[in-house]
């Protein structure tokens, strides 16, 4: 991996270069984000885990809410940091000495503090962040909070992953590949999916609200619902198919990875559809180089799963004319995949330009995250699944289309649940680099 400070020196100069062409482009001459203000649940005294704004995330790895970051053009950053007084919580660890290098670092005791440091605004100053009642008593305009052309050219870069961006997620990734195989271990000893749950944690090393998104852990027919969250215990009984998406983040990066396992006296047919969703997910992870459009290559998914519903005769007719039919939709009813950085599902997937154009997902396929043409340094998930959903089969058993599904194989498949298989992509001039593999290699 790069030597962070030097990786970090140059992740932080390119920010401060396409922000500056950023402000320019929108008639701003200062931009002031904000790190987040805690959720605090209504009629409650209780906080939601803290987030940052992705937005600050992407200059620094600060924990903690209501740090403020002024971004001139022309001038060295300043980072105003607030560091409450309190002896009921654990104070926010302190700014990294690679963030110390490349900002001015100012330490305050309050939010009110912070603002004070960072002084009046002016009218020419974008702010970006959740504080919006805060905006106001500081000369920042209304048409300067959150202006939706600045968040889109500041998107769209975001979608350009630097040296330090990729050595991050490439080390939570380190980090998830050991939980993953523990996980593993404990389907194959038989353990529920609380159990393997707690497997996981355990060999990550961090607790659950340190994770970029929850588990999914499914065994059987849970593995059919996409994001279950549910964790059954022994009542669940012993397991056939285990189905697991989880991840880790480090310096505020995440990984996002999915394994599908099979244990002994896996239905056969499921098992064939297991060994062809594999051989898909790898051929897919090559074949999505500069120039191809995403949209191409999610219809060359639903291609190949109509394909291998075919030869396992669940379908009766070619996989070709499943496709052709739209009957591939329900065994595949999410997108290809998505970006992948600060955010688990990461900005500027459907935005083609740096204005802020949207090109829509095609029809029949709402779910689809990338609609954009791959580039290089481009990072994303690709994740093709295949599963057995009763409530999206329903349909299909009346109509025109009711011959053209095997029903009692469909009906011997759907306590199995589903696959789904993902890796995380980094899109390279010569070849792309599966950051999942090099740490998980199956």
């Amino acid at each position: 991996m790069t030597e962070p400070h030097a990786a970090y020196a140059a992740h932080v100069a390119a920010r401060a270069a396409t922000t500056a062409r950023a402000l320019a482009e929108t008639g701003f001459d200062r931009l002031l984000i904000h790190s987040g203000v805690p959720f605090t649940y209504f009629a409650d005294d209780n906080d939601a885990p803290f987030h940052p704004t992705p937005h600050f995330a992407h200059w620094a790895p600060v924990d903690g809410p209501h740090h403020l970051l002024d971004v001139v053009p022309g001038k060295r950053p300043r980072l105003v940091r607030v560091q409450p007084r309190d002896f009921w919580y654990a104070p926010p660890a302190p700014a990294p000495d690679f963030v110390q290098r490349e900002f001015d670092v100012v330490e305050v005791a309050t939010p009110g503090a912070a603002w004070k440091e960072i002084g009046a605004a002016g009218p020419r100053t974008a702010f970006i962040g959740a504080a919006i009642e805060e905006t106001g008593t500081h000369g920042i305009v209304p048409a300067g909070v959150n202006p939706r052309a600045l968040v889109a050219r500041l998107d769209w870069e975001r979608t350009y992953k630097s040296d330090w961006e990729i050595d991050a997620i490439a080390a939570a990734t380190a980090k998830a590949a050991p939980a993953h195989r523990a996980a593993e271990a404990a389907f194959r000893a038989g353990a529920p999916e609380i159990e393997i749950h707690h497997a996981y944690l355990a060999a990550l090393g961090d607790v659950e609200e340190a994770l970029p998104y929850t588990t999914i852990v499914g065994l059987d027919d849970r593995a059919a619902t996409l994001h279950y969250h549910g964790k059954r215990g022994r009542e669940g009984g012993k397991a056939r198919v285990f189905l697991i998406d989880a991840g880790a983040a480090t310096r505020g990066y995440a990984c996002d990875i999915t394994r599908t396992y099979i244990a002994a006296g896996a239905d056969p047919v499921f098992a064939r559809l297991l060994d062809g969703m594999k051989k898909m997910q790898a051929r897919l992870s090559v074949e999505g180089r500069p120039g191809k459009s995403y949209v191409d290559l999610h219809f060359e998914a639903h291609r190949i799963v109509g394909a291998l519903l075919s030869e396992t005769g669940v379908f009766r007719v070619s996989g070709e004319e499943a496709f052709a039919r739209g009957l591939t939709h329900p065994f595949l009813p999410h997108g290809l995949g998505h970006f992948l950085g600060i955010q688990v599902h990461d900005v500027a997937g459907r935005q083609i330009d740096r204005e802020g154009t949207i090109a829509p997902p095609p029809e029949g396929h709402p779910a689809l995250r990338i609609t954009r043409v791959i580039e290089e340094r481009m990072l994303f998930t690709i994740e093709p699944g295949l599963y057995f959903i009763p409530m999206l089969l329903e349909p299909y058993r009346t109509g025109p289309n009711r011959d053209a599904f095997d029903w009692a194989l469909v009906d011997r498949l759907i306590p199995s649940g589903g696959i789904r298989i993902e890796d995380n992509l980094l899109i390279g001039r010569d070849e792309n680099r599966n950051l999942t593999r090099e740490f998980l290699p199956d």
